[in-house]
C-alpha cells in the first residue's frame, strides 16, 4: 500500500476557513479607515480655514480703520507707523490678508465659499487702491477734509465689505462642515447595516464550513479509534478506509500499513515457530505487545483531536519505522545504523507519551554504523531504563545511548539518571541475567539480550550492569567488531531475498 500524498492538509483547511472569515472584515476595516481618513482630512481643513477667517473677522476692520484714521489726523505717518506698537501698517495688514486668503482659495473646495473668496480678493485690491489715494493726498495742502471724506465714504465702507465677505465665507464653511457631518452619519449608518448583514452571512458560512471540516475529521478519527481498539485486542486484519486527502488519510494509511506489517509478521511467527529460538520468539512477541500498540495509537488519536497533526504524522512514521525494523525482512543480524534507527523510533514514540518525564540522547560513532549487531539488542535496554529507572523518578530524567569501537570490540552503554538500585537489588539482577531467559523470573528482557549475545558471539561477550540508588543505572554491552557483509553467507542472503519476495 502506497502512502497518501496530502492534497489539502488540516492546516490548509483551517487557514482557508480563517481567511474566509477574516478577509471580508479586513476589507471593511480598510475601507472604514480610508473613509474616516478622508473625512478627518476634510474636517481638519474646514476647521483650519474657519480659524484663519475668524482671526481677520475679529481684528482686521478695527485695526485698519484705526491706523488710517491716525494717519489722516496726523497722529502718525506712513514712515513712523511701524514704530508705534498700537498701530499697524495698512499695507502690511493688506498683504497679510491677501496672502492668507490666497492660501484659503487654493485649499477651499466648496463652491459658494470660493465665490465669496473671489469677491473678497477684489475688495482687497480696491481697498489697497483707496489706501494709496489717502497716502498721496497726505502731502498736499488743505487735504484734511478730502481725506476724512475718503475715509468715511471709501475706507470704512470697504473694510465693512471685507468683513462681510469674511463672515459669508465662514458661514458657507460652516454649512460645508454640517454637510460633511451629515454625509459621515449616513455612511456610518449604511456601514453599520452592511456590517450586520455581512456578519450574519460570514457567521453562517463559517458555521457550515466548520461543520464540514470537523465532521471530515471526527468521522475518520472515530473509525480509527474503533480500529485501534480491535488491533489492541489482537485483530490485525482490520483496515480503515479514509478518503479526506489530508493528514487523517495519511494516518489511516499508516495504520493500515502498520497492521499489514504486523499481520504478516504474526503470521510468519506462527509458521516458523518451531524453527525460531525460544528467546527470540518471546522477545519479538513482547515488541508487538498490543498494549504498546494501543497506547501509541491512542496517543496519535489524542494528537489529532488536539490539532497537532504534524506530531501525529511524525509519530505514525516512527511507529511504522519501529515495526519495519522489528521485522527486518527475517534477518537476525542488522547494521548498527539500523539498530540506532530502531531505538530512535522507539524513543521518539515514548517521548511523545512521556514528554514530561523523559529526554534522550544518542551518541553512536558513525564509523561503526556498518558493523553487525543482533537485532533487538539495544531496544530492550532502553525500554528497561524507561520503565524501571526514569518512570519512577520524581523529576524529569534522561536516557543516553553511546556506542564506540575499541581494540576490535564494540561497546554500547545505555545510561539513565533514574531511581537506580540498592546494592542487594543490583546483585540479584546480576545473578538473574546470567540465567537462561526461560528460567529467570525477573529481568527477562536483559537476560534475553545477554543470552542471545553469548549464544551468537561467545561467552567472553555480553552484558554488565552498574547502578546506584538515586543516581541511575548503566548497562554496558560488548560485542565483536564484525562488518555487516560478513554476517551472512551468499546462500543465506539469497534465501532471505526469496523469502522477502514471497512475502
Amino acid at each position: 500500500m502506497q502512502g497518501t500524498k496530502v492534497k489539502y492538509s488540516i492546516k490548509d483547511k483551517l487557514i482557508m476557513l480563517s481567511a474566509a472569515a477574516a478577509l471580508p472584515f479586513l476589507i471593511m476595516v480598510i475601507y472604514l479607515i480610508y473613509a474616516l481618513h478622508n473625512y478627518s482630512t476634510a474636517y481638519d481643513t474646514i476647521v483650519s480655514n474657519m480659524t484663519v477667517a475668524n482671526t481677520y473677522n475679529l481684528n482686521f476692520k478695527e485695526e485698519m480703520d484705526e491706523s488710517l484714521y491716525k494717519l489722516v489726523v496726523g497722529a502718525a505717518t506712513f514712515e513712523t507707523i511701524k514704530d508705534d506698537d498700537s498701530l499697524e501698517d495698512p499695507y502690511v495688514l493688506i498683504d497679510e490678508l491677501r496672502d492668507d486668503f490666497d492660501k484659503l482659495m487654493r485649499i477651499t473646495t466648496d463652491g459658494e465659499s470660493r465665490i465669496w473668496l473671489q469677491i473678497l480678493m477684489r475688495n482687497i485690491d480696491t481697498l489697497e487702491d483707496k489706501v494709496g489715494d489717502i497716502k498721496a493726498n497726505l502731502g498736499a495742502e488743505n487735504s484734511y477734509d478730502a481725506n476724512i471724506e475718503m475715509l468715511d465714504n471709501n475706507i470704512y465702507i470697504m473694510t465693512e465689505l471685507i468683513q462681510d465677505n469674511i463672515q459669508y465665507y465662514i458661514y458657507h464653511q460652516t454649512q460645508s462642515m454640517e454637510h460633511l457631518t451629515e454625509q459621515l452619519n449616513d455612511r456610518v449608518n449604511t456601514f453599520t447595516v452592511f456590517c450586520a448583514i455581512l456578519l450574519g452571512f460570514i457567521l453562517l458560512t463559517v458555521i457550515v464550513l466548520t461543520l464540514m471540516i470537523v465532521m471530515g475529521i471526527i468521522k475518520p478519527i472515530r473509525e480509527l479509534s474503533q480500529a485501534t481498539e480491535k488491533i489492541s485486542q489482537g485483530d490485525f486484519s482490520v483496515r480503515v478506509k479514509v478518503d479526506t486527502n489530508d493528514e487523517v488519510e495519511v494516518l489511516a494509511d499508516g495504520v493500515n500499513i502498520m497492521t499489514e506489517s504486523i499481520e504478516r509478521f504474526v503470521r510468519k511467527i506462527k509458521e516458523d515457530e518451531r524453527k525460531m529460538r525460544r528467546a527470540d520468539l518471546r522477545l519479538l512477541q513482547e515488541q508487538i505487545n498490543p498494549h504498546f500498540l494501543y497506547n501509541t495509537l491512542d496517543t496519535i488519536v489524542w494528537l489529532i483531536e488536539g490539532n497537532d497533526s504534524d506530531k501525529a504524522v511524525n509519530m505514525v512514521m516512527s511507529l511504522s519505522e519501529f515495526f519495519r525494523l522489528v521485522l527486518s525482512k527475517g534477518r537476525e543480524y542488522i547494521t548498527i545504523q539500523e539498530e540506532e534507527m530502531h531505538i530512535k523510533s522507539y524513543l521518539e514514540i515514548q517521548q511523545v507519551r512521556y514528554r514530561d518525564i523523559m529526554d534522550y540522547e544518542i551518541h553512536i560513532a558513525p564509523e561503526i554504523y556498518q558493523y553487525r549487531i543482533l537485532k533487538l539488542t539495544l531496544q530492550p535496554l532502553v525500554e528497561n531504563s524507561l520503565y524501571h529507572g526514569i518512570k519512577y523518578k520524581r523529576a524529569k530524567g534522561n536516557i543516553t545511548v553511546t556506542g564506540e569501537m575499541s581494540e576490535g570490540t564494540i561497546h554500547f552503554k545505555v545510561e539513565d539518571d533514574g531511581v537506580g538500585m540498592e546494592q542487594e537489588e543490583l546483585d540479584n539482577l546480576r545473578k538473574e541475567i546470567v540465567k537462561p531467559c526461560q528460567d529467570t523470573g525477573k529481568g527477562f528482557g536483559l537476560a534475553n539480550v545477554n543470552e542471545r549475545i553469548r549464544m551468537n558471539f561467545g561467552a567472553e561477550y555480553g552484558m554488565t550492569i552498574d547502578s546506584e540508588q538515586g543516581r541511575g543505572t548503566c548497562v554496558e554491552i560488548v560485542i565483536p567488531a564484525v562488518p555487516y557483509e560478513q554476517a551472512y553467507t551468499s546462500e543465506e542472503e539469497e534465501n532471505m531475498e526469496e523469502q522477502s519476495e514471497k512475502e
